[in-house]
């Protein structure tokens, strides 16, 4: 390969994963906001934990159903910049207007006499927040989609971890921004928590439309695939030839799609596993702010720099530990990482909840149990993404995502019901230690599966080639 095709190649590759990773911590400025700001919503106007929990559960689910259709549409559209810049847009615009709902007041009485939110609000409020997320299903598969278009496969897990550090990335800094809002304007600054995200988000979206390109060919590179050939000569689909006919291209998708993703019983274990490792991992982003002032005695101030440093310090590590831990010695077999890390998330939540009275304590196990849940959240979508190959690999990741976030009923409105019960938050940690086990358990399962789908893909495009 010649040494000026590689490094226009590597400043492509680099400045696509740059924008993606700033990209996609902005889609969690305007989606975790909500989470990290509920002790405000709770405290200023008088929403219950348990509907605090439905807003969670109804965003999650439509999220996950959104992250499968756009799934699908991610891998047939061309223009996938376009669809994640939008989404990020219109996500904004959606927070812009949940903080202005008490200025409807006067048309829809969404505040009762003592400004605490009526069920006008809360309807209000849950239909803005089910509309988000549907639009923040529109972030990751294009991400998805766009590195396996630009990163080579024998580096994709390591940096699709890399890129999974902007979750933490952007639920960090989210952190200490509404940390900083609420700590020096109180509670009633609740809307500025909607309002400034929004508008960082809004440069996001267009950082992403004329900042990203779609595939290598339109800068004039060659596909993934050829230099991955020329550069190693190991990964990668070695008997695939750059240019087929667009027959052709539709038959290889439509096997891809039915025998790489829908009849592989190795997707569908990913995501049944995926459903409980996100129950740990929405139970600490999610109710984290809450539990640490609530069950652990914490201000909002320092809660919230826990929290930020529990996504950027544990987060960030845990994910980039464990991409490197994949490629160096489990060679690519993401789900082997995924396992062990879910087992020690479990153990450290267990300790979280049995531990009292030390608020450094509490803080470092809080921090622990993030750095090893995030191993599996960033490895199982890879783990995805090599099974289904860059052929369907937003198709894979639309269904994994669809079980993930069909997991906020559980860590949403049950836990948010429990946890205003009798049985409390002790109930909550107990179940979240279990479903932990339950995801760790069904990982080992698929302990000696292959690390990626490209062998099974060369043979369906060999017997396609056939066909002709």
């Amino acid at each position: 390969m010649e040494a000026k095709t590689l490094k226009k190649y590597n400043y492509w590759q680099w400045r696509t994963l740059i924008i993606l990773m700033v990209g996609y911590a902005l889609f969690y400025f305007v989606r975790k906001n909500f989470s990290i700001a509920m002790p405000a919503l709770e405290a200023e106007l008088g929403i219950t934990k348990t509907k605090l929990g439905l807003f969670l559960t109804l965003n999650g689910v439509i999220y996950g159903v959104s992250r499968l259709v756009n799934g699908f549409l991610s891998d047939r559209i061309a223009n996938k910049k376009g669809l994640m810049a939008l989404g990020l847009l219109l996500s904004a615009i959606v927070n812009i207007f949940i903080g202005f709902i008490p200025d409807v007041n006067a048309f829809f009485n969404v505040l009762d006499t003592e400004g605490k939110a009526t069920m006008g609000f809360i309807y209000l409020m849950g239909s803005l927040w089910l509309i988000n997320g549907w639009l923040q299903g529109m972030g990751y598969p294009p991400c998805s989609s766009l590195m396996a278009h630009w990163i080579r496969p024998s580096e994709l897990a390591t940096k699709q971890s890399l890129w999974n550090a902007s979750h933490s990335i952007g639920a960090g800094l989210l952190s200490l921004l509404i940390g900083a809002i609420l700590g020096n304007f109180s509670n009633a600054a609740w809307q500025w928590c909607f309002w400034v995200p929004a508008i960082l988000a809004i440069f996001g979206a267009a950082m992403i439309f004329f900042g990203l390109r779609n595939e290598p060919h339109t800068v004039g590179l060659p596909s993934v695939e050829e230099i991955d050939r020329e550069y190693s000569g190991a990964a990668g689909e070695k008997k695939e030839e750059v240019a087929e006919s667009p027959e052709l291209t539709r038959r290889i998708y439509k096997r891809s799609i039915s025998e790489m993703v829908l009849k592989n019983p190795v997707i569908w274990i990913i995501s049944i596993a995926d459903f409980f490792v996100y129950i740990i991992r929405f139970t600490i982003l999610d109710w984290g702010s809450t539990i640490l002032t609530q069950v652990k005695g914490m201000d909002i101030t320092l809660a919230a720099s826990v929290v930020g440093a529990m996504e950027i310090i544990g987060g960030i590590l845990g994910m980039l530990l464990a991409g490197w831990v994949t490629d160096k010695f489990f060679k690519g077999r993401a789900v082997r990482t995924s396992a062990i890390c879910t087992l020690l998330a479990s153990l450290c939540m267990l300790a979280f909840w049995q531990i009292q009275g030390s608020v450094v304590i509490s803080s470092l196990l809080i921090i622990l149990s993030a750095f090893f849940i995030y191993g599996p959240q960033a490895l199982l979508g890879i783990a995805c993404s090599n099974q289904a190959t860059k052929r369907a690999a937003a198709t894979a990741n639309g269904i994994c995502g669809l079980f993930c976030y069909l997991s906020p009923i559980v860590s949403g409105i049950v836990f948010g019901a429990i946890a205003d019960s009798q049985y409390g938050w002790d109930l909550v940690f107990l179940l979240s230690v279990i479903f932990g086990l339950i995801g760790a358990a069904i990982l080992a399962i698929l302990w000696k599966k292959p690390a990626t789908g490209y062998e099974k893909l060369a043979r369906i495009i060999a017997e396609e080639k056939a066909r002709q």
